[in-house]
């Protein structure tokens, strides 16, 4: 189960794909400890989201620090790299649609019908035929901007949402199933929750099945607004393995998060970081435990210093890897947990990339000490004693 995990955030292949992939190559079952090929898949692609759950944020921590240990015997990193690090902060966004105000409603009332229909309630209007079609008038009302009309049929949407929730609260004694009114409540909280925020609210709803996504402005031209989860990334220096990857729920303050992200550092690695490298939004971080050097910083710097403060910048294509070649990019897991977990294995993915391209690299010179190994033997008769070298 470890190595599949490891092998689906290396090559960005799902619970399904990577299950099939391990059936057809024998590299992956090797890697997975099979000793002869098999022709049938392990186990069924639902038993990998189970194992995580049940291995939690500690275990796939422990799977992060099997793979900094396998960097440090693969000759990738040394013990001396992990006395500075780089840290940083991104985006991973949510498996969710962009949210709009027209798609939230009409998402609401569909779950809402749904649910009453299950329990047998009999509403006075489910407004099927006609919400649909004011949610997609809508929308073309916004792109021939036509404001005016779009929150008129806005207005109108909220409240068909607002009445079908009305009526089910008014007939939801009449539920006798615990499970099932327990579903019907928490859908009519999240209903009331959608229907009470305000544009400028804080902590808004922007998925009915993700409640907890957060609105997380990054400052980028082509993507304004992302919805997601923060994630903290802490990487070696010079070699840019990844030591530490956190989820930070809630959109923090980069500076108040230093401190949680060293902390793990020295937990998954043994070693406390001397120094550490980290740009100016964590400006008022607090920490005392290191040497925190910041991007532009002058006062106190050495020329050495200077060029290590320059190359923190160095985090950035390390992140950009793990959304195009990781699965960093969107996270399909459900709940907080579910971003804790997967943003731990983005990093396990990084780091089995990472060692696999340092193992491509000096294979050429492991093979030709191996060729000559094998010309002295042809050349002379101690061929056991070569052999016991090798």
């Amino acid at each position: 189960m470890a190595g599949l995990l490891y092998l689906q955030h290396a090559y960005d292949l799902s619970d399904e794909a990577v299950v099939w992939r391990r059936v057809e190559n024998p590299y992956y079952q090797h890697f997975c400890g099979e000793t002869f090929f098999q022709h049938r898949p392990p186990i069924d692609p639902s038993s990998l989201t189970r194992w995580r759950k049940r291995i939690g944020e500690e275990g796939v921590e422990w799977l992060l620090t099997r793979t900094i240990e396998a960097g440090k015997s693969a000759g990738a990193i040394d013990d001396k790299s992990l006395g500075r690090v780089i840290v940083d902060t991104t985006v991973m966004e949510k498996n969710i649609a962009h949210p709009t105000d027209a798609r939230l409603y009409e998402r609401s009332r569909q779950r809402l019908v749904k649910l009453a229909r299950e329990a047998g309630l009999r509403l006075r209007q489910n407004y099927a035929r006609l919400a649909p079609r004011l949610a997609r008038q809508a929308g073309r009302y916004a792109h021939a901007r036509q404001f005016k009309r779009m929150r008129k049929a806005l207005r109108r949407l909220k409240g068909y949402a607002g009445r079908v929730m009305r009526d089910i609260a008014r007939q939801r004694e009449a539920i006798t199933d615990p499970g099932l009114r327990g579903r019907v409540e928490d859908e009519l909280a999240l209903a009331a929750r959608l229907l009470r925020q305000r544009p400028k609210d804080k902590g808004k709803l922007y998925a009915l099945h993700e409640p907890d996504v957060d609105c997380i402005s990054k400052g980028k031209a082509h993507k304004r607004y992302e919805f997601g989860c923060k994630v903290s990334v802490a990487t070696t220096m010079r070699e840019g393995l990844i030591v530490g990857m956190r989820s930070l729920p809630g959109n923090p303050y980069d500076g108040h998060t230093l401190a949680e992200a060293l902390e793990q550092v020295e937990i998954l690695t043994d070693t406390r970081p001397a120094q550490v490298f980290v740009d100016r939004g964590y400006r008022g971080h607090g920490v005392t435990t290191a040497r925190v050097f910041i991007s532009g910083q002058r006062r106190g710097v050495t020329r050495s210093l200077r060029r290590l403060i320059r190359r923190r910048s160095a985090i950035e294509p390390t992140i950009g890897h793990m959304k195009t070649d990781g699965r960093l990019r969107r996270c399909p897991l459900k709940g907080t947990l579910g971003d804790a977990l997967f943003a731990v294995l983005c990093g396990c993915g990084q780091n089995i990339r990472l060692i696999l391209a340092h193992l491509r690299k000096v294979w050429p010179e492991i093979w030709s000490r191996i060729l000559a190994a094998m010309t002295e033997i042809s050349g002379s008769g101690r061929t056991a004693h070569v052999l016991v070298q090798l």
